[in-house]
């Protein structure tokens, strides 16, 4: 079998980090800074596409963590990351305050140690919402990541849909040898 070697932009913001390590959010290397606004913390029935993502049960909850990310003082995305119960009840979590290190470290905390992430990336046109909350243009089309990170047992632990304005960025790398 062939080997493969899989680099990301998106790698940094699934791993843990080590102690005293910022989130990759706010480790960003840009140049620009960085913040992100806790917008929500909430037990929620997830969108169809995260449900299934999750491979919940209908009407199953999670856990959502909603974020308004900013590049300088201007919005740039819209981030919900969403977490079974299973994972998420009783943990920091669940609670409306900034994880130290970011969720994936938690998670790590936790037991829960990425082995596979999947993403897909679409355009389309924003909400009224998302037109508001990322100060848009009219017209302006919106990109959206979602991505699906399984845990080393197979089961998924978290699902993020992830709304950004244009001029984002996504690198993929594969090295094939």
């Amino acid at each position: 079998m062939m080997e493969k070697n899989w680099s990301s932009t998106s790698l940094p913001y699934v791993l843990p980090k080590s102690d005293g390590q910022a989130d990759a959010w706010s480790d960003d290397t840009s140049g620009q800074r960085t913040s992100q606004h806790l917008l929500e913390v909430a037990e929620v029935t997830p969108p169809a596409r995260i449900a299934s993502a999750l491979a919940l049960e209908q009407g199953e909850r999670v856990v959502v963590r909603r974020r308004l990310m900013k590049r300088g003082d201007r919005p740039v995305e819209l981030t919900d990351s969403y977490y079974p119960l299973t994972v998420a009840a009783g943990t920091a979590l669940a609670e409306r305050r900034k994880i130290k290190g970011g969720a994936p470290t938690l998670l790590a905390e936790l037991g829960y140690q990425p082995r596979r992430v999947t993403e897909e990336v679409e355009t389309r046109r924003p909400s009224a919402s998302e037109i508001a909350s990322l100060e848009l243009e009219p017209g302006e089309p919106v990109l959206v990541l979602c991505r699906l990170t399984t845990a080393q047992n197979g089961s998924p632990m978290e699902a993020s849909l992830m709304t950004m304005r244009q001029g984002a960025i996504l690198r993929y790398e594969i090295e094939v040898a």
